[in-house]
């Protein structure tokens, strides 16, 4: 219920047909959201007719309207969030008063659109900000930010690719419950169900990514703290279903999270021995100064039949003033039929509808099984693995400048291969098996 027009209509009734139309539903259907609070109301308009009850509803009405048409129900005195998905209070940290680090200050607002039937794209963003000043006159500011985007994926090539690599790297892990999708504790990433597809067949997504806006004189940039990966997992189904429900797209039944969520038990390693990843041959310091290289580290991300990542970093040094880790590059395999449908159009395959003509990058060189492609900073190729169509994907900045990253790339595919019990990818690459796997080969963990 929005706009002047509907203002009018209220202000045009009765009071008692106002009421009643407000609880019976037949004004902009209210009554799924007010039929409690405003039942209560009815019975003191009919009891208490006249002045007092006009100024009752006249009250309501003034303290109400405004917050109604965005979402806040003053009635519960709850306010909602991103197209009423969220409510406060109702879980997930970074709708509670934990999402709050300072005392004063407080503010939690939402701003953005929801996905119509027509025009089916959206974005919301949540803002929490507060702020701490200290006796010398210095001020702390908190600012975090959570963005969610409903919508297909990038189009060209190279911006699918890492688009859909960093959300499927570094500590995502997969969704409970069979959802088709991955979360960590600030980002997520969830693929709808076919019914959401955009009309020239590309599937949409719901994506979530949190930020921490950290102080200038900072020594380390910020990291959102949004209640954890389950906590992120709630948020992003909750932003799926009322996205689906704006667009005209959901179910009978809404998605859950009901099983565990899980998370990586380990943190980021460095290299005491062994490949990046605990991958034999997967050595990365070969082409780095010596000092850059003991600051390398590597994080294993998910391993199992549907999903495995590594990614590497150069850990950031204070000394040097550097405020983050830098990203060398990540690997991702992915044989998830959702997931991998993302990718449906690049990598060789022949794009569909708005996509045919975008495709970007060159093809790998000889010796790769299946399709694949390659640009400045990124790579794919995708081939059947052990039933299921696989995508093996890379990207990073020392994709394209590094000669030796191609065999980084082969050698993290071919293991991951290997420990599927299916054929290598990739032509032969150091610390790699060349040669065709056996059924019983390894689908363990190794390549690890």
């Amino acid at each position: 219920m929005t706009g002047e027009n509907s203002v009018d209509r209220l202000v045009d009734r009765p009071v008692d047909g106002l009421v009643d139309g407000l609880v019976d539903g037949s004004v902009d259907g209210s009554a799924d959201r007010l039929v409690g609070p405003l039942a209560r109301v009815r019975r003191v308009v009919r009891t208490r007719r006249g002045g007092a009850a006009t100024g009752l509803v006249v009250a309501l009405l003034a303290g109400g309207i405004g917050t109604w048409a965005t979402d806040t129900w003053p009635f519960e005195g709850r306010d909602h969030y991103c197209w009423g998905a969220w409510q406060q209070d109702s879980g997930p940290g970074v709708l509670g008063d934990e999402a709050f680090s300072g005392d004063d200050g407080r503010s939690r607002t939402s701003t953005g659109s929801a996905p119509t039937a027509g025009t089916p794209r959206g974005e919301c963003r949540l803002t929490v900000s507060s702020r701490d000043r200290y006796s010398d006159g210095d001020e702390k500011r908190q600012r975090t930010t959570v963005t969610v985007k409903y919508g297909p994926a990038p189009g060209p090539t190279a911006d699918r690719v890492r688009w859909l690599g960093g959300y499927l790297g570094d500590r995502a892990m997969p969704l409970p419950d069979g959802l088709p999708g991955v979360a960590d504790g600030h980002h997520g990433l969830l693929v709808l169900p076919e019914r959401c597809d955009t009309r020239d067949g590309r599937p949409t997504a719901v994506t979530l990514n949190g930020q921490e806006r950290a102080d200038a004189d900072a020594a380390l940039s910020g990291v959102p703290d949004l209640g954890g990966s389950r906590a992120v997992a709630e948020l992003l189904v909750a932003a799926a279903n009322k996205g689906m429900e704006s667009a005209g797209c959901a179910g009978p039944e809404p998605l859950l999270v009901s099983g565990p969520v899980p998370t990586l038990p380990e943190r980021a390693e460095t290299f005491a021995e062994g490949g990046a990843c605990r991958i034999p041959g997967l050595d990365i310091e070969g082409g780095l100064d010596k000092e850059t290289a003991l600051r390398v580290q590597y994080q294993v991300g998910a391993v199992n039949k549907d999903l495995q990542s590594c990614s590497v970093r150069v850990g950031r040094s204070l000394r040097l003033g550097e405020r983050s880790d830098q990203q060398l590059f990540d690997a991702v395999m992915v044989r998830e039929p959702r997931l991998t449908a993302l990718l449906d159009g690049v990598g060789g395959e022949k794009p569909s509808g708005k996509e045919a003509g975008k495709s970007s990058g060159k093809p790998l060189g000889k010796g790769w099984r299946g399709t694949g492609v390659s640009g400045e900073d990124f790579a794919l190729v995708r081939a059947g693995c052990a039933g299921r169509s696989a995508a093996f994907l890379t990207f990073g900045t020392s994709v394209g400048s590094s000669a030796a990253h191609s065999g980084h790339f082969a050698t993290f595919s071919n293991a991951v291969a290997r420990r599927l019990g299916c054929a290598p990818v990739a032509p032969g690459a150091p610390g790699a098996s060349g040669a065709p796997s056996t059924a019983g080969t390894a689908k363990d963990g190794s390549g690890q």
